[in-house]
């Protein structure tokens, strides 16, 4: 399979909400909520990244870090609660954690590029697929190999995914083209340097032989108006980045913005 056999890439330049995204400091804190990707939307964004957990009772929600501690007016492991208690609790104190579900139904137009951050999420991921028919609106991907080879099994290519953990960027990075004609995944998603930004990661050389092989290149996560710039001209084929505002201005000068 190749990116091209999937609707999920129909576009020429993915342009992605990282956790819905922000417009000003002031909103930053309300990452991955109903807010932020509704806001992401009006602007015009086709494609929200989000990572997805599970209740301890099996509801599947989209939610970054693997504590609650840092974003919500709770703390703990998300996993360890029931959704009774989960979804009472609030993002910077404001916003309900979503349901993936809720997401899917509220937003029919968008697209998903999901990061499974747990191996519980991988049925109740596939069930809601499953319910909402949207295998053709997200790419899934996995910083672990075995959850996202988990997660192919059980789908039989019908969805979208990353072609490995994003982390092995780092690790092998001048091999991992080469593994990409024999690997399930259709889109390469780095970032484009590692190590405290002293290893280059992405190279015209990679995204050529991705390319050759039939493979997206998506780069996160970008925030800086030259760096996007320098991205664009090297042929990636999709950025994710918080800021925006930002992102859709220098496609639009480029004439790659799709949005509204």
């Amino acid at each position: 399979m190749q990116a091209g056999d999937y609707r999920y890439f129909d576009t020429r330049f993915a342009a992605m909400a990282h956790r819905g995204g922000f417009l000003s400091e002031a909103d930053r804190p309300r990452e991955n909520t109903l807010y932020a990707f509704t806001r992401a939307a009006e602007r015009g964004y086709r494609y929200l990244e989000t990572d997805v957990h599970v209740s301890v009772d099996g509801v599947l929600f989209a939610f970054h870090d693997n504590t609650l501690d840092r974003v919500t007016d709770a703390t703990g492991v998300p996993e360890r609660l029931p959704w009774r208690e989960l979804s009472q609790v609030r993002i910077a104190g404001i916003d309900p954690i979503p349901r993936f579900d809720e997401l899917l139904e509220a937003l029919p137009e968008a697209r998903f590029n999901i990061d499974l951050k747990v191996p519980q999420a991988i049925e109740p991921l596939i069930q809601a697929l499953d319910v909402h028919h949207a295998h053709d609106r997200v790419c899934v991907g996995s910083f672990s190999s075995a959850r996202i080879r988990a997660f192919r099994r059980r789908t039989h290519g019908r969805v979208a995914t990353a072609a490995g953990p994003a982390g092995v960027a780092w690790q092998a990075y001048a091999l991992l083209g080469r593994r990409l004609a024999g690997s399930p995944g259709v889109v390469l998603q780095i970032p484009a340097r590692a190590w405290h930004d002293r290893m280059p990661v992405l190279t015209p050389g990679l995204i050529r032989t991705a390319h050759a092989a039939g493979r997206a290149v998506h780069v996160w996560t970008v925030n800086d108006r030259t760096e996007m710039e320098r991205l664009i001209d090297l042929g990636v084929d999709g950025l994710v980045s918080d800021r925006i505002d930002v992102l859709a201005e220098v496609l639009t000068e480029r004439g790659l913005w799709e949005g509204n």
